[in-house]
């Protein structure tokens, strides 16, 4: 009978858990850029985030998906605006005291997207429930 082998940790590449931890690859240190991370080195940042990484979540330079959420449109929209690299949070709010009129567009467009979303779900919901009322009463 064979000894099961160790399992070997899951490991991902810097550019994924840079995703994950939602930071700019590129503003990283070098070490983290150069290495893998482990699932257990992450979820150890994630805990509790050193210096580099707390500076970054909170200065930036962002990724694209931050920077978008903070302005609350699409990444879509960032292109659409001009916007391709990472920005800090001062240039972020910078962007919202200027209010360009691609930004008050582009958050409009979102807001309509996200009621649209909205509407949908509580139809399928309807459905639903309609769906279920019509199959009990089927069955009596």
């Amino acid at each position: 009978m064979t000894t099961p082998k160790p399992m070997k940790p899951q490991t991902m590449k810097p550019a994924t858990a840079a995703k994950k931890l939602g930071v700019h690859l590129q503003a990283t240190p070098a070490e983290f850029q150069e290495g893998v991370v482990s699932r257990d080195e992450l979820n150890a940042l994630q805990a509790a985030p050193p210096q580099w990484l707390a500076e970054l979540r909170r200065n930036g330079p962002h990724p694209r998906p931050v920077v978008a959420d903070k302005l609350g449109v699409s990444i879509s929209g960032l292109a659409r605006g001009g916007v391709t690299e990472a920005l800090t949070t001062e240039q972020i709010d910078a962007l919202k005291a200027e209010m360009p009129l691609w930004l008050q567009h582009e958050r409009a467009t979102q807001s309509e997207v996200r009621k649209e979303a909205v509407r949908i779900k509580e139809k399928q919901k309807q459905d639903a429930a309609k769906k279920a009322e019509r199959a009990g009463a089927g069955r009596a």
